[in-house]
């Protein structure tokens, strides 16, 4: 694959792979699976919340006791 990147990128990403003791296209390679990575599970949160409810979570939070917070819980 090939991949044209602007000077300064590609630069930075030298530099980058380098103080990481990487090659370029390992941390280009990496930076593209972290990418996909949180853009999936991004769409599986909202795919979960789509088939969550309003009313189940009222239901459930009005089970939570009126307590103060714990010590460095406070806002």
């Amino acid at each position: 694959m090939s991949l044209r990147l602007p000077d300064y990128l590609h630069k930075s990403a030298r530099q980058l792979a380098k103080s990481e003791h990487i090659s370029v296209n390992q941390l280009v390679a990496t930076a593209l699976a972290e990418k996909i990575s949180a853009l999936a599970t991004e769409e599986y949160l909202d795919a979960l919340a789509a088939q969550g409810s309003r009313e189940a979570f009222d239901r459930i939070m009005s089970k939570v006791k009126d307590r103060p917070p714990l010590h460095g819980d406070e806002r």
